[in-house]
């Protein structure tokens, strides 16, 4: 690996620093575009600002019981750095991993912790980014430029989760909390508490919360699906037993993965009933005998919402000891005492907690601009998923709903180097996105077909997000098995990318001959 001066280029303008790339977040989507500039791209000098005190995003963020992956870790890890524990990991054990890639690759040098971003310009005169930034432990003002913005600070906001009004929330007596801002010093042992939500959160929540509560309620509106079994991967254990090489065990292990995840995904497309049925006779199994099932059975067909995981059937367990419980109903009203429902049902609580999911943030909530004009991300077209008509030199990672997140991160972070170094080798400054005048007649529709997917967290704000088109390259299709080799062959000279300022009409020639 080439070693390269991470110092700020000096600028004309007292103060302000500039780099190549500016990569926004330093969650496991920003710590592995660092890994790929280091990698792929060692002359690129960039900086990532962090607006929380260290690394990690979401496993910083969320400090709740229990907290841990609903992803596998041969997948949600990155495919560069083995993992060697078990396949869902709980937050400590993840950033543990993060620190030793940062560690690894000399990335902290790279990073720069407690810059919250405030706003960012783009001049087409200059071909730059103008981002400004304060430092949070002291409020000093600081200007960064650069070449290129590099957006990997997540879909959501970090500083609260998203809790419905519901009538009479000020007559409960006792805390309500959101699992996003979970106090540490809750004292819940022995407590009769209830969460509302299905989720992966609440079937993280309840099992973990079990251990020292009364009592714990899961109340849901509706059924999620879950998935059960061993908090371990046989093949892996069996690599590892043969002693082969720890590199090879994760990448056999990952393909395996992968190659099951998208048979399942098809079967769920293509046969949503028997994959319904198979789903709730495995839960049925770690259930107590007569249990009804209506409280597992979704009225949705199996991947239009998430999955969620429940490793060594904890959650099960709990319901099975009598330590948990589920409720299927809706609020009427919560009261002094607890929860009202619409059946007439009395919940008692010393505790509620609401694990009904994010607030959805577009590009960390900060304002852009393109030569003076606001960018309402809501009017562009995305390209792939990852870049924005009318908006230069910027890429927003996005990841998988049906598949692990990083595999995204991997996927782009291939993809930013190549564009980076195509672009230096054509000694261009400024790329966008610009289907031409197929834009005149181009239908047009929401970042995710709600019918394919539709969490509440997207569905709540989906004007907010970029609209797709009428193809898979206008479009986020959420298919890795398709990307894996789409976003690899992408002809960085087709018509659709244009350079500088050259106009569409040159572009479709140059492509022409």
């Amino acid at each position: 690996m080439t070693s390269v001066d991470v110092a700020p280029k000096a600028s004309a303008t007292s103060g302000v620093q500039h780099f190549d790339v500016l990569v926004v977040g330093a969650g496991i989507s920003g710590v592995g575009a660092a890994w790929h500039l280091t990698h792929q791209s060692p002359e690129t000098r960039f900086v990532v600002l962090e607006s929380k005190e260290t690394f990690g995003g979401t496993w910083v963020t969320h400090r709740y019981p229990g907290v841990r992956s609903d992803s596998d870790l041969y997948t949600f890890g990155y495919r560069f750095k083995p993992w060697r524990g078990a396949p869902i990991a709980t937050s400590a054990e993840i950033l543990s991993y993060m620190g030793e890639v940062i560690e690894e690759n000399d990335l902290a040098r790279h990073i720069r912790y407690g810059h919250k971003i405030t706003n960012a310009a783009w001049s087409s005169d200059k071909k730059v980014w103008t981002v400004d930034a304060v430092k949070t432990a002291t409020g000093e003002a600081l200007t960064f430029t650069c070449g290129f913005l590099w957006m990997c600070q997540g879909y959501y906001h970090h500083d609260e989760g998203y809790t419905p009004e519901w009538p009479g929330m000020a007559d409960f007596k006792g805390p309500i909390i959101h699992p996003q801002t979970w106090p540490e010093d809750l004292d819940y042992a022995g407590k009769k508490v209830v969460v509302i939500g299905s989720g992966a959160t609440a079937a993280t929540l309840v099992p973990a919360l079990a251990e020292k509560a009364g009592h714990v309620t899961m109340l849901q509106r509706s059924p999620t699906y879950f998935a059960t079994g061993r908090n371990a991967n046989e093949l892996a254990d069996t690599l590892r037993d043969l002693e082969v090489p720890e590199e090879w065990t994760h990448e056999i292990v990952r393909r395996r993965i992968l190659k099951d995840q998208g048979m399942f995904a098809h079967m769920a497309r293509e046969y949503p009933d028997a994959v319904k049925d198979e789903i709730l006779k495995n839960v049925a199994a770690v259930l107590p005998e007569g249990y009804d099932m209506k409280h597992f059975t979704p009225s949705y067909r199996p991947w239009q919402q998430r999955l969620a995981f429940v490793p060594d059937a904890d959650l099960f367990k709990g319901i099975c000891a009598g330590k948990a419980s589920v409720v299927t109903d809706q609020i009427e009203r919560f009261t002094d005492k607890g929860i009202l429902l619409k059946s007439g049902e009395v919940l008692e609580a010393d505790i509620i907690i609401t694990a009904t999911g994010f607030r959805l943030s577009v590009m960390g909530e900060i304002p852009f601009q393109v030569d003076g004009h606001p960018v309402n991300f809501g009017d562009t077209l995305t390209y792939r998923g990852m870049m924005f008509t009318g908006v230069p030199n910027l890429v927003w990672v996005f990841g998988y709903f049906r598949a692990s997140w990083t595999l995204r991160v991997d996927l782009m972070g291939d993809f930013v180097a190549r564009l980076l170094d195509h672009m230096k080798a054509k000694g261009v400054k400024k790329v966008m996105v610009d289907p031409g005048e197929a834009a005149a007649t181009m239908a047009r529709g929401p970042w995710i077909d709600p019918d394919n997917f539709n969490p509440g967290y997207l569905m709540r704000d989906m004007d907010k997000m970029p609209k797709c088109g009428d193809s898979a390259e206008w479009r986020h299709t959420q298919d890795y098995w398709a990307e894996r080799s789409d976003i690899p062959a992408i002809d960085l000279d087709a018509p659709i990318f244009r350079y500088d300022d050259q106009p569409a009409t040159a572009r479709a020639v140059e492509a022409a001959e």
